[in-house]
This record gives structure tokens, sequence and C-alpha cells, in this order.
């Protein structure tokens, strides 16, 4: 049984026929053949001969290869959207499966282009790159160039593409389709995960008790196979690193972001060094609100003592997050409008749905979509103004065309906290009084903590995880031990963590469907909070807009130029160790000015 939703007025669901009418369209099998009949022609007519042809024709080599993959894209966009909307419907469950293995399949006669592009003597592709039909695609060989020396043999490559569906793609479905099977008994109501999570910021603590526990107990009651899932994908990404030669778990993550090692790590440096000042000290003064010495780790997202936790109904989170949009670009605004004009985002939460939150770009012939769980909460407006940050980016980003419009996860996250930091700003602004303030100001400072610290501390426990897992299984009860150790350290002494809190991490998505990634959301966090301070700079000044305009410009230029080319516009250096110091001041500054209150 779902809980009643308060009353948020009408929520929008998408629409999903921009791009196939149905899963069992003619209009969808007509193009699975046609991009079938195509690749193999593409193979047949380039396969073993890139090294003769001239910078022109490989050029437009690159042009067929791109269409090719671009509908293959779409498809499984399609099969991907549709199986987040209902997980727990076994036919979408096949429907899902059956057009992985479809796409795969077609996508093996490709997949000879980017090995050979690989194997071009650097002289040899430079002179290439001298004709403008191939130079085009420059950053998008630059990037396929990047993992040349991680690259096996043909025969070991198609191997590892075609096994993809029935190893990895397998075990992370399993993992989604049992969770969100899942049910969580709170008072008589059978709740999904995200139901149940959101319990955990309700103003009455035995709510948020009563939650907390029955998600310890069933999670609890699913450790083995969670623990089973989370140790063959370490395995198996532990077979295909030692075989590429990756020094590192976390390696092929940072390579896929361009961004070096050093950078990651002065950035995960720089938080657990600020943990006592940050979370620590936050998580204390929260206590002190609450009139105690230490917290329940259930309270950790309670709303303050006295804080009504007003309902935003939908409509008004909208203009909320438009209204803040536009005052800082009447561009970025009228793209974010344009999703909800049209029928490109799902809104209400329901049973089988995937219980997180995301922006999917599809394809650039068609455009992005979002899915949200809106409850009405602060947090959700936030959640909204994040996603649609996405949103926008991912439209910007079209022009570049399907091969080079993906952005570095680390750049990516950038759009969406930006997007967060303006929607919050405006709020903040608009409240004088100082009840609503300290508590605007709160839910802000926990939304950071929950980007900065916490994904931080998820980071941490992924490394130890995989570096342990190298010596062999970890047993369920190890991992829970890892979870509750990098909890303690990165939250502190303010919490009691009793036993209920162990399984946790056992509904992490992000540690099955990207390892490594959730470092992104504190690199963004950091960096936005860096950029908006040259924002605020260049408004005192009068040039806000001209800021603005650089920003957009940014965006549309997706992952085409290295972050420091991006970032040289603000003046801003990731390399530079006090970067992320800085970023961090933020903040603190707010956990100062809570204290001051």
């Amino acid at each position: 049984m779902t809980p009643a939703l308060p009353d948020l007025g009408p929520l929008p669901n998408w629409d999903l026929s921009d791009l196939y009418p149905g899963p069992d369209s003619p209009a969808l099998k007509a193009e699975l053949e046609r991009a079938d009949q195509d690749a193999r022609a593409f193979a047949k007519s380039y396969e073993g001969r890139l090294a003769g042809l001239s910078g022109a024709e490989l050029g437009a080599a690159v042009a067929r290869f791109e269409d090719i993959d671009e509908r293959l894209s779409k498809v499984m966009s399609y099969a991907g959207l549709l199986y987040a909307a209902d997980m727990a419907d076994p036919s979408v469950g096949r429907f899902y499966q059956s057009m992985s293995e479809r796409v795969t399949a077609i996508s093996v006669h490709l997949l000879f282009f980017q090995l050979e592009i690989n194997r071009l003597e650097e002289a040899v592709l430079q002179a290439k790159l001298r004709d403008p039909a191939l130079a085009k695609y420059k950053s998008w060989i630059r990037d396929t160039r990047m993992f040349r020396p991680h690259q096996l043999s043909d025969e070991v490559e198609k191997l590892l593409h075609e096994k993809y569906v029935a190893g990895r793609a397998s075990w992370t479905r399993l993992f989604d389709e049992h969770l969100a099977g899942l049910r969580f008994p709170v008072r008589g109501k059978e709740l999904t995960s995200a139901e149940a999570l959101n319990l955990l910021s309700d103003p009455d603590g035995s709510v948020r008790k009563d939650a907390a526990l029955s998600l310890g107990k069933v999670l609890g009651e699913n450790l083995r196979l969670f623990g089973h899932i989370t140790n063959t994908l370490a395995k198996d990404k532990e077979i295909e690193d030692r075989w590429r030669s990756y020094a590192h778990p976390w390696s092929a993550r940072n390579l896929a972001n361009h961004v070096e090692d050093e950078v990651v790590d002065a950035l995960v440096a720089a938080v657990r060094q600020g943990f006592p000042d940050i979370s620590h000290r936050y998580y204390a003064l929260k206590a002190r609100w609450f009139g105690k010495d230490t917290l329940e780790y259930w309270d950790r997202n309670a709303p303050l003592p006295g804080d009504d936790d007003r309902i935003v109904p939908w409509e008004q989170a909208k203009g909320m997050v438009l209204d803040a949009y536009g005052r800082f670009s009447p561009d970025m605004a009228a793209i974010g409008r344009r999703f909800f004009d049209s029928p490109w985002i799902d809104v209400p939460p329901r049973p089988g749905k995937n219980p997180g939150a995301f922006a999917h770009p599809v394809v650039p012939s068609a455009h992005p979509y979002l899915l949200l769980n809106y409850m009405g909460r602060t947090r959700d407006v936030m959640t909204l103004a994040h996603e649609l940050g996405h949103g926008v980016h991912q439209y910007l980003c079209r022009d570049q065309g399907h091969l080079q419009a993906n952005t570095p996860l680390t750049l990516a996250e950038t759009a969406s906290v930006f997007g967060e930091m303006l929607t919050f700003r405006s709020l903040l602004s608009q409240t004088t009084d100082p009840k609503a303030r300290k508590a605007l100001l709160a839910g802000k400072v926990e939304d950071m903590i929950n980007t900065v610290v916490r994904q931080i501390a998820f980071y941490s426990f992924e490394r130890r995880v995989h570096t342990e897992r190298r010596e062999g299984e970890l047993s369920a009860d190890r991992l829970c031990e890892i979870w509750m150790e990098v909890q303690r350290e990165s939250l502190g002494p303010a919490f009691n963590f009793d036993e209920s809190y162990r399984p946790y991490w056992t509904y992490i998505s992000h540690f099955i469907h990207a390892p490594f990634y959730v470092y992104a959301y504190a690199f963004g966090d950091c960096l936005v909070n860096s950029l908006y301070a040259v924002y605020e700079d260049a408004a005192k000044r009068g040039e806000g807009q001209a800021f603005a305009d650089k920003y957009m410009k940014m965006l549309s230029a997706a992952g085409t130029l290295h972050h420091s080319d991006l970032l040289a516009p603000f003046g801003l250096d990731l390399k530079d160790p006090a970067f992320w110091t800085k970023g961090l001041g933020l903040l603190k500054g707010f956990i100062d000015e809570l204290e001051a209150l």
C-alpha cells in the first residue's frame, strides 16, 4: 500500500512516444532491422581499411558510425526509461533485456572501428585530422584514444562486449528488480524504499524511528543477496581492470572523467580533513538544537525543532526553480520551461518505479527526460533544481552531435549543483523571518553535507571494498563493518549507530550501476561553490550577465574541452590544492552563520 501524499496538485508523467509509439511498434522493429543492416554494411566497407583512408574518407566513416550508434542509443534509452518507470513489471524487464541483447549483437559489427582508430600511428592520424571532415570529430577521437593503453586484442574486446549483457548488466538488473520489489512495513503500510527513506525526514521522531528500523530489518534480511551481487561485480571489475592494466580499481573512472588521479586525491583529502569542522561540528550543533548530547542515526535528516517543513505543491516548486534560473539567465529558464511545457518529466512516486532521481540525455535527435519521486518537501524542490540543471546541460550539449555530446561526470554534476545553488540563494534572499531562515540554511547545510561529506564517505567505502575484494570474497558482515567505520569517521561522535544501520549500504545503487561515480557529486559541489563566488563578484561589478553567457557557453561545450580549458575563463584551476579548501569554505561559512543564529 502506498501512503497518501499531501495535496501537491497534478503531477506530470512523461510521454515516451516521442521516441517510439510502443515496445511492440513497427517503428521500433524497423529501426533495429535498419541499424542491423547498416552496421553490417559499415563493417564490410571499413573493417581493416582505416589506415588507408584519407582524412575526408575517415571523416565520412565517423559520420556513418555516429548515425548508427545514435539510433542504437535511442533504442536503449527508450528501453531504459520504460524500465525505470516500472522495474517490477516482468514484461518490461524482459523487454529491457531483449533490447540490450539485440543492440549488443548489432553493435558487435561496429566494435572494430574504435579499436582500429586506436591502432593508427599518431603521425598518420594527425595528417588525416588536417581534413575538416575528420577534424570536427577531434575531441571524440582524443577521448577514444585516451583508452589506447588499456585496449585488448580484438577477439577479447569482442568477447567482453558480447558477454556484458549476461554479466554485469544482468547482475545490475537483478539488483534493481530486487530492490524495487522489496516492501518495508511501517505502521500498517507496505512502503517502497523511496517512501520509507522519505520518512527519515518526517517531523515525528517516532515515525522516523519506525521507518529506520523497518529499513534496517528488511535490508538486513536481504544481506546475503546484496552481498553476493556486490562481491560478484567487484570481482568482475577486478578481472577486467587487471587485463586492461589499470593501476587501481578507480583508475578507469578517473580516466573516463578526464580528471587526473591527483586531482581526485586532493579533493578526497580536503574533504576528509574537513570532517571535524563540517559534519562533526554541524551535527553536534543539531544535537544541541534537539536538547540532546547525541542523536540517533534516524534523526540525521530530521527537520529542526519548530520547523513545520512546509509542503510545496508541484506548481509552486516549478515556479521557484524557473524564477531562480531566470534571474541568472533568461536562456537557461527558457530551456528549463520546455521540460515543464512538454511531457518530459515523470514525477509521481509509485510502486516499482526507480526510487531515485535522474536526468537522461537520450540522443541529440530527441531530447532529455527527467525522473523524480516528488513528495513536496523542500529537499524535493532542490532535487528538481538539480535534475533540471542536468536537463538544461544535456539539451545545450546536443549541438555537439551524438559522439561529442557526453560530458564527464565531474563536470556534468557542476550544472546540476549550480542549479541547486541558484534556487537556494533565491529562496534565502526572500526569507527574512529568522526562524525560517535558520531552517532553510540548515537544510542547505545538510544537503551540502549529503553531497560532499556523504559522497566522499561512499567513495571511501567503495575504495576499501574493491581493494579488499582483490584478496578474496568479503562476507556480508565485513561489508557492514566497513560501512559502519566510514560512517562513524565521516558523521562523527554526535550519532548513535545501532545494529539496524549496518545494512544501509545495500540500497545505494551507485555502487552497483557506476562504481566510483559518487565522488563526482562532491567534485561538482566544491567546484560550484568556487564558481558561484566568482559569479557573485561579477554580479557586484554589474557583470552578472557576462558571467551567465560564459557559463552557458561552458555547458554547451560538453566534453569537447578539458576541465582546465573550460574553467580558465573563470580563473579557476582544479590542480591548485587550495581550490578544494576554498570550495569547502562556503559550507563552513554557512555553519558559522547557524552557530551565530
